[in-house]
């Protein structure tokens, strides 16, 4: 849809009081957001269909962060209707890789990620889903060999490394996950932070959130071990070390091969080529240290 045609299919929303202004919110990578002001307030409303190439149904996503709300985590839902959904605006600033890095931010954060793998369950209502990588992984290859990506000369290897991933990572405790700890998914009003964007929302194994919010914001090895030993509770074992090690690396793959799908079907203007070089010398470099673990 044009944006034209989507803002005008914002303004038509019945929820509005008084002059609407709509304009785009840059940063998104797999939908299309925009800051709404009325004369009540300010909103924002993401605009997106299923996209099931990539795991995401608006159902789902719904109902996660309207269970992320109720649990006090995450902006409030004001309104769904289509393919709209319109949030409470939080005044704050968006955070940064260096920031989750910080040693008085990374404890806030991970707060933030265990009380959703915790609360969350309480108030979710209706179907759930799973979000199991390794079936993510294998699904966007067979996208991969089916659309004739160039990436596929590749796709035999990393395929068997993560069998090999799936193999080592367990055995599994389940959760409720977020599964796309970016920094420009968590929030700073000043006061708190806020939990946002549940695309991928689904339970799951909280290595893979771990392992995601240290593959995805450059946390140190000393800093991984705080927070497996701060989460899980314990001394961090060379057992646990290693699962989680395995599922830091599925992570990774699985961003890479988020990328490469989204370069061939994605109209965002955004250059998924270079997102993909770099996600996958992550993934390359996460192996090498897995092997050797």
């Amino acid at each position: 849809m044009k944006q034209s045609e989507l803002i005008s299919q914002i303004h038509a929303l019945p929820i509005w009081q008084g002059d609407v202004t709509a304009k785009p919110l840059a940063g998104g990578i797999t939908n299309v957001n925009y800051l709404v002001e009325d004369g009540s307030g300010k909103y924002v409303v993401r605009a997106g269909d299923d996209i099931p190439l990539h795991q995401v149904m608006r159902f789902n996503e719904l109902a996660a962060a309207r269970a992320a709300h109720a649990a006090g985590l995450s902006p409030a839902v004001v309104h769904a209707s289509d393919n709209l959904v319109v949030l409470e605006y939080i005044e704050s600033r968006t955070l940064t890789e260096a920031d989750v890095r910080n040693p008085e931010m990374l404890p806030r954060v991970l707060n933030l990620v265990k009380a959703c793998h915790r609360k969350v369950p309480e108030f979710l209502r209706g179907p759930a889903l799973v979000f199991w990588v390794f079936h993510v992984i294998r699904d966007y290859g067979a996208t991969l060999v089916d659309r004739k990506s160039s990436y596929s000369q590749m796709l035999p290897e990393l395929l068997e490394m993560a069998s090999k991933l799936e193999q080592a990572a367990g055995p599994f405790d389940i959760v409720f996950g977020h599964n796309d700890l970016l920094c420009g998914n968590l929030l700073d009003d000043g006061q708190r932070l806020w939990l946002i964007d549940f695309d991928y929302a689904g339970f799951n194994t909280p290595l893979f959130d771990l392992g995601g919010l240290a593959s995805n914001n450059g946390l140190s090895a000393e800093q991984e071990d705080w927070m497996l030993a701060t989460y899980f509770e314990c001394q961090v074992t060379d057992d646990l070390r290693h699962r989680y090690q395995a599922m830091k690396c599925a992570s990774l793959l699985r961003e890479t091969m988020w990328s490469m799908v989204s370069e061939i079907t994605s109209a965002i203007d955004f250059d998924y080529e270079a997102y993909t070089a770099e996600n996958l010398a992550r993934f390359r470099a996460a192996y090498e240290d897995f092997q050797v673990s």
